[in-house]
């Protein structure tokens, strides 16, 4: 007799308990959810990034607003920081070195300078993030000093932070982000341009991912689904250029069958960046086979002009002197139409 009181009470007890956890429930059905909003203004998108984009009318050839001039496609010159990079390995691995090569690529027709501390030609291996930075923060603080925008070819988010801090304006990321998930709050905190490229996975690995039924429509739905990816955790799409990654997971014919298919990634609405620049898919077209890779370069600039005429953001390469002269040509050709 003596357990009952003590049974009643517990009876009691838990009777309360779920008639308070209904009572919860029926409050929360019946207001919504509180939300925090940041109210900071979100940071501005280098205009070096945004810019006007061109109708893709036909050609892709005419800018909205109609001067034709104002929208002309970037020249994004390649400085690799590396002893491994597949075409200047080892050409401007001094500080010293990389600030002259990057003055010359301006010199001859670079609208910004892309530097690298991390080779991504095929088997290439990771490097670590202090060598990385050594390589390429001193640079990247040199140039912005002397007025050069600067984007940093990198995977690793800790690198970008400190670059875009020194004043660079873009991150270029082969992997889209996917390399280092940390990656995604810096590009989203700091405003800065992000380019996405196309990536099945590290240069050690990637062409064993090179399996295409079509490779242009399954491209484009990966890089258009990783974009989506990156505007739902809070990238902006203003910051985004997409890159269909030439190079990246695909070999031989799979590469001209991106560049064929353009209008296919065009059609993601986003500025788009052709990096074709002395790629192995371009040995014997334009030049003899098996000749240096500088010895594409004619191939390159020829890539160049039909992206620009399609409408390109931009265009990656090593030596922007030929790019730079028949996009001129091609600036020229749509002004005298106007």
């Amino acid at each position: 007799m003596t357990d009952l009181p003590t049974r009643r009470a517990r009876r009691l007890a838990e009777a309360s308990q779920a008639a308070a956890a209904e009572q919860r429930a029926r409050a929360a059905a019946a207001e919504p959810p509180t939300v925090a909003i940041d109210l900071r203004a979100p940071a501005p998108v280098p205009e070096i990034v945004t810019g006007r984009r061109r109708d893709p009318g036909v050609g892709g050839s005419r800018a909205v607003g109609g001067d034709e001039t104002a929208d002309r496609t970037r020249v994004m010159g390649i400085l690799n920081v590396t002893p491994d990079s597949f075409s200047d390995g080892g050409l401007h691995l001094a500080v010293d070195a990389a600030i002259a090569h990057a003055r010359d690529l301006v010199a001859s027709g670079a609208d910004l300078v892309d530097v690298g501390g991390e080779s991504t030609r095929p088997g290439a291996e990771r490097v670590p993030l202090e060598v990385e930075q050594e390589r390429v923060l001193p640079v990247v603080r040199q140039l912005v000093s002397e007025g050069i925008a600067v984007s940093v070819d990198t995977m690793n988010a800790a690198t970008a932070e400190r670059a875009v801090e020194a004043g660079a304006v873009i991150v270029n990321d082969v992997s889209g982000g996917l390399a280092d998930p940390d990656m995604v709050r810096v590009v989203r905190d700091t405003g800065t341009g992000f380019v996405v490229v196309h990536w099945r996975g590290h240069s050690d690995r990637m062409y064993r991912n090179a399996e295409y039924t079509r490779a242009v429509e399954e491209v484009r739905r990966e890089v258009e689904l990783r974009v989506a990816e990156l505007i739902v955790l809070g990238v902006r799409e203003e910051q985004v250029v997409i890159d269909p990654g030439l190079g990246f997971a695909k070999q031989g014919a799979q590469n001209w069958e991106i560049l064929a298919g353009y209008e296919r990634f065009a059609s993601i609405g986003l500025p788009v960046l052709v990096a074709a620049s002395r790629k192995r898919f371009l040995d014997g077209v334009g030049s003899a086979a098996g000749a240096p890779p500088r010895d594409r370069d004619l191939a390159t600039a020829a890539i160049s002009l039909l992206a620009a005429e399609r409408g390109a953001w931009g265009v990656r390469v090593h030596d922007p002197a030929p790019t730079r002269a028949v996009l001129d040509v091609w600036d020229a050709w749509r002004a005298a139409r106007t």
